[in-house]
């Protein structure tokens, strides 16, 4: 993997060790000379995770759709900075340029990206590797929802097992490179999705 699409909050969260595991997670995206792709914005997680990747001679690129540049809040001094017309051209486009999807701690946008991604590598529209960076447990209450969904029989077990979680960034980088995505031709069409 060359580069690692980052979805997480425009905002910093209400404590400290979220804005400690952005700056890692960019630290460590640098170190091992993995691109950052991200929503192209200067704050929150979103431009902490970008600016700590800078800092230490990481690429960045972020992806920024124009009304949100209007407002002021894309990020100016990034590796490359594109803009496009419509949230979703925004997911397209770091589908697209993306290797591997990380989801932080964020709110719904973060939610947004992370069900539609998903969703697109349950359909084989894409083949990558997507994880949650659960920092301070936050994921632990959607993962037990994923679980639900299984249950009930909303889910399928092998849809449910894409999503990866870890607390430890460099590890969940590893354990992406090392996943090894199913053919989902084999069980697509089956009964339920």
């Amino acid at each position: 993997m060359k580069s690692i699409a980052v979805f997480c909050g425009s905002s910093l969260g209400n404590n400290d060790i979220y804005a400690q595991a952005a700056e890692q997670l960019g630290i460590v995206l640098a170190e091992t000379g993995k691109r950052l792709i991200y929503g192209g914005g200067k704050v929150g997680l979103m431009g902490l995770i970008a600016d700590t990747a800078l800092r230490n001679n990481g690429e960045v690129t972020g992806i920024l759709p124009r009304f949100l540049e209007a407002k002021e809040v894309g990020h100016t001094g990034l590796t490359e900075l594109l803009l496009v017309d419509t949230m979703h051209e925004r997911k397209k486009k770091m589908s697209e340029l993306a290797d591997g999807f990380i989801a932080m701690p964020g709110g719904f946008g973060t939610l947004d990206e992370l069900a539609e991604i998903l969703t697109w590598i349950q359909l084989g529209l894409i083949k990558k590797p997507i994880a949650l960076l659960n920092v301070n447990e936050y994921f632990n209450a959607l993962n037990q929802q994923l679980d639900h969904m299984v249950y009930e029989g909303f889910l399928r077990k092998e849809n449910r097992d894409l999503l990866l979680t870890g607390d430890d960034a460099a590890q969940l980088l590893r354990d992406m490179e090392n996943l090894v995505l199913p053919d989902t031709e084999k069980w697509l069409f089956s009964e339920g999705i």
